[in-house]
């Protein structure tokens, strides 16, 4: 009698579980992911560090994100679209005039290894920078943000408004 009580709940758990992930699916939190028009990219020195962010950097940090099948299917995409909505403020490569100033920052957080989030190279193995890699973007970031200012086209400020200072993501959450 003990087996069919135990298989009696774990059917009931396994159905409510069912039930609860098939719920979810109603929040309309992460249905949409518009990716809104690119104002203006990022002037990448070189190929290969363009390549780097491309690969490492745009799904969360350009109007460029490839949506995944996963962010289509609660709760991953409300832990995707998270992820990019932060991101994109934070920092966006598609919209480089308002986001240039902030790219000390995201220097800083790229040489820390906290960019790309974990979580997200988790996933995507191949987005995973190698110290080679965090060195190319880094001197890109500065050399693009360094011709921006010398040639007097600088961005608008912090962007938001808000004069903060997080740009990148911050300590890894985003």
């Amino acid at each position: 009698m003990a087996r069919s009580g135990f298989r009696r709940v774990a059917s009931v758990t396994g159905l409510t579980v069912l039930a609860l992930l098939v719920l979810i699916q109603l929040v309309p939190y992460g249905w949409r992911h518009p990716n809104p028009p690119v104002v203006r990219d990022a002037p990448w020195p070189d190929e290969e560090s363009a390549r780097i962010a491309h690969e490492s950097c745009y799904s969360c940090h350009s109007n460029e994100t490839d949506w995944p099948s996963y962010a289509y299917v609660a709760p991953t995409s409300w832990l995707v679209r998270y992820d990019v909505d932060h991101g994109r403020a934070k920092f966006n490569f598609s919209d480089w005039d308002r986001y240039q100033d902030r790219a000390d920052r995201a220097i800083d957080q790229v040489l820390a290894g906290n960019m790309p989030l974990s979580r997200y190279t988790l996933i995507h193995p191949g987005a995973r920078l190698t110290a080679d890699e965090r060195d190319a973007l880094a001197t890109a970031l500065d050399t693009m943000s360094r011709d921006e200012r010398d040639d007097g086209s600088g961005g608008s400020g912090s962007g938001d408004g808000s004069g903060s200072d997080d740009s990148a993501g911050g300590g890894g959450d985003g």
